[in-house]
């Protein structure tokens, strides 16, 4: 078990003795897993399995959207920053969101802004349109020098219409620029992007949709949790290899429950052994017979009332 001075470790909260100075530098000095919620920073940490790499060969190859899905926690955002990482290209995300239109993956205008501009200055409107105009990722991704992977992240939380209003996109990888008919966006390598749109299964995607991309389903093993957990054991330090083993252990054990709503994920399972190492817990502290509702920060991986109540 290696005792690393720079690793993330919780903060004491000593009910006798305060001192907000004390406290506040502690606060600052905090050291954070560099890899916990940056994809760029943990891209060339992933490590893929073979099936998927098959898929997104696949979709490179024809020149087709990759779909990923599974369950949340699984690893599907991080592929595109893995690809951008691997080839060495920038990556564009688009976040989806229940409002989210075809329109908003290319580009977006603060018509706000511009009708307050619009009464407050006499200068030519038609030539300050532009500055109110927001590249977005397809828009983004085609001014680019060099490939680009658009990541078009959770799908499924966007309105029915917003999949196949994609497909024009999507097939041409062209669209009119929004203030000039006559002028055509594209790529300009003339090569589309690497497309990549996750999914967590939340509704049926449209059959038009699914038509046009090449489909891999990442699924939660334990070879997929093992390669996770052995490609982020920096973020861990102080936890042995014994105790890694026994935590992932109890961590199948919740997996496996039948009655448990909101089953852990790889997520999860990587920010409680971030915990645990913090806390410097040893493998005999979350082994048996410690009960699945009494493990230490037991709180990072069930995140449901009720299937609390069901451990205890």
């Amino acid at each position: 078990m290696t005792n690393d001075p720079d690793s993330f470790r919780l903060i004491d909260f000593p009910a006798d003795d305060h001192d907000p100075a004390r406290a506040g530098g502690r606060l600052a000095v905090r050291k954070l897993p560099p890899t916990l919620r940056d994809f760029r920073t943990s891209a060339e940490r992933f490590d893929p399995s073979p099936e998927l790499l098959t898929a997104v060969n696949m979709a490179l190859s024809v020149g087709a959207p990759l779909l990923l899905t599974g369950e949340p926690g699984t690893g599907k955002t991080q592929v595109a920053w893995f690809l951008g990482w691997y080839f060495g290209i920038p990556t564009f995300d688009f976040q989806v969101k229940s409002t989210s239109t075809a329109q908003d993956l290319c580009w977006d205008f603060d018509a706000v802004g511009y009708l307050h501009f619009a009464q407050t200055n006499d200068q030519s409107l038609g030539q300050c349109r532009e500055d109110f105009l927001k590249k977005r990722a397809l828009w983004r991704a085609y001014e680019c020098e060099t490939d680009a992977v658009v990541l078009i992240d959770e799908i499924d939380k966007a309105p029915r219409d917003f999949p196949n209003d994609l497909l024009h996109e999507l097939d041409r990888h062209a669209f009119h620029h929004p203030f000039d008919e006559g002028r055509i966006i594209e790529p300009k390598t003339g090569r589309p992007p690497i497309v990549v749109v996750t999914s967590n299964d939340e509704r049926r995607l449209p059959d038009a949709f699914l038509r046009r991309c090449i489909y891999h389903r990442i699924e939660l093993t334990e070879d997929l949790v093992r390669r996770a957990v052995a490609a982020r054991a920096g973020d861990f330090p102080r936890l042995s290899a014994t105790t890694r083993a026994v935590a992932l252990r109890r961590f199948w054990e919740l997996r496996e429950r039948e009655d448990l709503e909101k089953k852990p994920s790889t997520a999860e399972v990587l920010i409680w052994l971030i915990i645990l190492s913090a806390r410097g817990i040893q493998a005999e502290a979350i082994d048996d017979p410690v009960p699945l509702a009494d493990l230490p920060a037991v709180g990072a991986l069930v995140k449901d009332a009720n299937d609390l109540a069901l451990l205890r």
